[in-house]
């Protein structure tokens, strides 16, 4: 008989497990170990670590540090993925070991193109508080 899931309990255990994978990367990360030359020498931050419902299957967005050569960066992670994998199962106690997946975390540009978007002098001005209308004196009529 297959045991059915409560997504209330299964939805906080995946945020918990991607938080641990993400804390073992950022360790693994610190070392600087890797055997790709791209990858030496390199700030990476791991910002978010997703998982599937099965746990199976983790992306772990990262951003270098300035964000020079990202694409290169991520191509890098990804070829080094196998040996990631091994690294994160031993920090990480798991039942399986999780497949990992790297991709370049997109909301740092999201944010950059809002503040943009922001300080444009179009939108600025539809921000600005409205023009305070001048008050109307009490002025007495003579009549």
């Amino acid at each position: 008989m297959r045991k059915t899931h409560d997504h209330e309990h299964s939805s906080g255990r995946h945020l918990r497990v991607g938080e641990a994978i993400r804390h073992a990367l950022v360790e693994i990360f610190a070392d600087g170990h890797f055997r790709d030359p791209e990858l030496r020498d390199v700030s990476i931050t791991v910002t978010e670590a997703r998982t599937t419902p099965d746990l199976r299957n983790v992306t772990v967005f990262v951003m270098p540090l300035g964000g020079q050569g990202r694409d290169a960066i991520v191509a890098a992670l990804n070829r080094e993925a196998h040996w990631l994998r091994g690294e994160v199962t031993r920090a990480v106690r798991l039942k399986f070991a999780p497949r990992l997946r790297f991709a370049a975390d997109e909301t740092f540009d999201a944010a950059d193109r809002v503040t943009a978007l922001l300080h444009d002098p179009r939108v600025a001005r539809d921000l600005a508080p409205p023009p305070r209308e001048r008050p109307r004196s009490a002025r007495r009529r003579r009549g």
